[in-house]
């Protein structure tokens, strides 16, 4: 094995504890990277977790994704509510085990059948309408995603121009795209969710259009454009069992 193949293992998801809970696809995922201080994301950590640090720093991410049939357990699709487009902000997490996993500050999405449901298992969606963005051909091809909060006055608009001939493979990329799980706080108690899917297949890419209100309304300050631009056409995922972190 070569050190490259070795380097790409660290990267892979670990076994998924059963039962399998949601089956879904993400498909035309961009991904918007920002360094922030821990100090400044300590304080929407869950219980007993801390901001994990990649390249020497925090980081703050603004995700747009098109979800598309996601259903429960291995079974078959939930018509309509399974798709929509969802654009979340998001920190990156490490709890006392050393399990790395991401922190939602909010996830925006259009099924307020889903944002009622999600919110009541402690997962901080908000009802937005939410579109994607596609337009160009070939090389000029653009991906993006345009929100506007239904109750709140906060909106979003962000649009790249992959390099559909490289690829991502920096450890940078890597680090802040292969995270398989996620801390949540339920009812007083700090839960892991664990998720599973193959290595993203991913692009560098170009920034084209950005004008975001979701970061300031969550109350993340950032600075500049984001330093990391990446997308993926997507990967199909699974969720497996939540289990409860001792803190």
């Amino acid at each position: 094995m070569t050190d490259h193949q070795q380097g790409q293992e660290l990267y892979l998801a670990p076994d998924l504890p059963r039962p399998v809970i949601m089956d879904q696809s993400w498909l035309d995922a961009v991904f918007l990277h920002w360094r922030i201080d821990p100090a400044a994301v300590a304080g929407f950590m869950p219980p007993g977790v801390v901001p994990d640090e990649v390249d020497g720093s925090s980081w703050v991410g603004l995700i747009g994704f098109r979800m598309v049939g996601a259903g429960l357990g291995r079974g078959l699709p939930l018509p309509y509510f399974g798709s929509f487009a969802e654009i979340n902000v998001r920190l990156y997490s490490r709890g006392p085990d050393g399990t790395r996993g991401v922190v939602f500050v909010t996830l925006d999405a259009s099924r307020l059948a889903v944002v009622l449901a999600a919110r009541a298992g402690g997962i901080p969606y908000v009802w937005s309408k939410c579109s994607p963005i596609r337009r160009g051909e070939g090389a000029q091809r653009e991906y993006g995603y345009d929100v506007v909060r239904y109750r709140r006055q906060a909106t979003s608009r962000f649009a790249v121009r992959p390099q559909g001939d490289r690829t991502a493979e920096d450890t940078l990329s890597l680090e802040l795209t292969a995270r398989f799980g996620l801390h949540s706080t339920l009812a007083g108690r700090t839960l892991y969710i664990p998720n599973t899917h193959a290595p993203w297949p991913l692009h560098p890419a170009t920034l084209t259009e950005f004008d975001d209100g979701l970061l300031g309304a969550a109350g993340l300050r950032v600075e500049g454009p984001p330093e990391s631009v990446l997308y993926s056409p997507g990967v199909q995922t699974q969720f497996g069992k939540p289990r409860v972190v001792s803190c």
